[in-house]
């Protein structure tokens, strides 16, 4: 029974984007939600541009509650070590500090929900545009760690 929650044996992720607002910040939240047994699941930014609501309101609709977030930037992150850094947009795996010793980088890339939304002509649409990338983010996120262990051979 004690071995299920044995977090030392948990693979050490890092979902990092450009100003972990949203897209990492789903992604923290699904591997919490959902694989909190195998995984120890963190998120960060290139830069930080604080917790994007529309965010938070997808996931709640999914019953996540990542509300208690905040945007935080990767340098807060420099003494701790990492199985896994998932880049989940070009720009933070174009800009990806180097992670020390046995780190592995793998980039997963996700459409930037804000960006999209610009685009749409009701707030419905625009919060299909978080739905969407929320649903996609979940879908990876279910693969882990499997996806990531993969992706090595």
């Amino acid at each position: 029974m004690d071995e299920e929650k044995d977090i030392t044996a948990a693979m050490r992720v890092l979902f990092l984007c450009t100003g972990n607002s949203c897209r990492s910040q789903m992604a923290e939240g699904w591997a919490r939600h959902l694989k909190s047994d195998c995984l120890e699941a963190y998120s960060a930014g290139i830069e930080t541009h604080g917790l994007n609501p529309d965010a938070v309101k997808v996931m709640a609709e999914a019953g996540v509650d990542i509300s208690g977030h905040r945007s935080k930037h990767v340098d807060e992150f420099k003494d701790m070590d990492f199985d896994y850094v998932v880049t989940v947009c070009g720009h933070a795996n174009e800009h990806c500090p180097m992670f020390p010793g046995k780190t592995k980088v793998i980039h997963v890339g996700f459409d930037d929900p804000p960006k999209l939304a610009e685009k749409a002509a009701t707030e419905q649409e625009a919060m299909d545009c978080y739905r969407r990338v929320r649903d996609e983010i979940r879908a990876f996120v279910e693969t882990l760690p499997g996806s990531l262990t993969e992706s090595n051979h």
